[in-house]
């Protein structure tokens, strides 16, 4: 049977969505998600759980859909990513939470390069370019209606229908892609690397408990150092490995993924702590908090349309420069400007110029790195810079939350579950005006120390990429119209 376009560009849009709004509407409700079930100390894992397990699949993801096609490992990936959604919206405590968003992850890591993937099966070269608009549009939406979204969930059911609202968009998609794509599968001989993903996956869990401090501290971080080392190895003998070593030998794909991955380190900590300031300092509700990032995952999609009109006549270098540096701007005086009381125009504003630097940015990282390859390979260094991308995010959201919940629980006079309450619905109703002020002043102080880690990323993002080298506009290799063109992917912002 011949495969039916529209209806399965629909399915992916709908796959596509799910993961895009993902991070942004989860964001908007965890405050009152803590409030509700305690756990602040455990902030972060709610999502560096899902980011870990959705970043060290992706790989794989690609193989398996090498080895029996695209549309089964689409529907696995749905199915694990709805399975993982009714978990967490039925949980009872932040630890369940917690296993429930890594096994959300678990599915999210097939559903975006399995997209991408299933559109260069099924258009030609001129057609994919048409598509990166309709495609690249789905992160500017999610940008837009996530946060608000989250908010009104919030404010008018529950934080748990944040995570119920996927099931009927999921059953949707994967209704629609059974109906409308057939393919044709070649079976190919392949080794997966198994045993290498599950030392990354085992030495970045290790390193995280490590970063978090306290009793942790001893056991994973010689765990960690022990995972890397041997997953390194393993690597570099591995006939088909979960991080080809190699490339990152070409002074392109290395810097551009050493940027790369504090870029992510940038965006997901300003994502997920912002909207933590919004409404455990300012007192802002659920929608003020999540229209605080708004402009920032706005913006991304924007600039990045931007660049890619602007590459050829200015070039990688002066892009991938002029970004990070306003990114850094925007990041630095952020952290000057936050204070108590402050107008959350701020936030917005800064939110945004933040995200149109990224955006100018990482449209140009991408291309360089597909451009430093011949199309044999541009699926897996594409892969490698995202994969880099994302554990940048991951560690520096556990290592971060590790810096709070330290300073949140260093103020021994705070009654227990104190930061829970003032961040819960009831906004610290019922607790001593003293404990409120107390409490929002620890809060200040250790997300004051954030937003200056997350300044001090971004200004190293910019120096990495007075390193970036010179790369001849015109000068790519030659590809064929079954490979992922540059222009398909550079509008995509990163993955949650």
């Amino acid at each position: 049977m011949k495969t039916n376009r529209p209806l399965t560009v629909i399915s992916l849009l709908l796959s596509l969505s799910m993961a895009a709004m993902e991070m942004t509407v989860v964001s908007t409700a965890m405050p009152t998600v803590v409030g509700d079930l305690g756990g602040i100390h455990l902030y972060s894992w709610v999502f560096t759980g899902y980011l870990l397990t959705s970043t060290v699949t992706v790989p794989l993801y690609g193989k398996l859909a090498d080895l029996y096609g695209r549309k089964p490992v689409l529907l696995a990936g749905i199915g694990v990513f709805l399975v993982g959604s009714m978990a967490s919206g039925l949980a009872r405590g932040i630890g369940t939470l917690i296993a429930f968003r890594a096994l959300q992850g678990l599915g999210a890591g097939a559903m975006q390069p399995t997209t991408l993937t299933i559109v260069g099966d099924i258009y030609n070269l001129e057609e994919r370019a048409k598509m990166q608009g309709l495609f690249g549009a789905v992160w500017g939406v999610a940008g837009l209606v996530g946060p608000l979204l989250g908010g009104i969930i919030v404010k008018y059911l529950s934080w748990r229908w944040v995570f119920f609202i996927n099931v009927p968009a999921g059953i949707a998609a994967a209704a629609l892609l059974v109906i409308a794509l057939h393919e044709k599968v070649e079976h190919h001989r392949h080794s997966l690397d198994w045993f290498g993903a599950g030392l990354l996956m085992l030495g970045l869990t290790a390193l995280l408990f490590g970063a978090h401090g306290g009793q942790g501290t001893a056991i994973g971080l010689p765990l960690a150092a022990l995972s890397l080392v041997l997953f390194f190895f393993i690597e570099r003998r591995s006939r088909e490995p979960v991080v080809p070593l190699d490339l990152f030998r070409q002074r392109a794909i290395g810097v551009a993924t050493a940027a790369g991955a504090l870029v992510g380190a940038g965006m997901i900590s300003m994502v997920t702590y912002v909207p933590l300031y919004v409404q455990g300092v300012l007192g802002g509700s659920p929608t003020e908090a999540g229209s605080a990032i708004t402009p920032m995952v706005i913006g991304w999609p924007i600039a990045s349309a931007i660049s890619g009109r602007a590459l050829p006549r200015v070039g990688f270098r002066i892009l991938v420069r002029s970004g990070l540096v306003i990114s850094a701007v925007a990041a630095g005086a952020l952290a000057l400007l936050l204070r108590p009381g402050m107008s959350l125009h701020v936030p917005q504003a800064m939110s945004a110029v933040f995200g149109l630097g990224l955006g100018l940015a990482n449209t140009a990282l991408l291309i360089a790195v597909q451009t430093s390859v011949e199309w044999r390979q541009r699926g897996v260094a594409t892969a490698s810079t995202m994969f880099a991308r994302t554990i940048g995010g991951t560690l520096a959201v556990g290592v971060l939350g590790g810096i709070l919940s330290a300073a949140v629980l260093r103020d021994g006079t705070l009654p227990p579950g104190a930061a829970d309450r003032l961040l819960g619905p009831e906004h610290g109703a019922g607790l001593d005006p003293a404990v409120v002020s107390s409490l929002s002043a620890s809060l200040q102080a250790g997300l004051g120390t954030v937003f200056w880690a997350i300044a001090g990323i971004s200004v190293a993002a910019a120096i990495t990429s007075l390193f970036f080298p010179r790369i001849p506009i015109g000068k790519a290799p030659q590809h064929s119209p079954e490979t992922a063109q540059p222009a398909q992917l550079s509008a995509l912002p990163p993955e949650a």
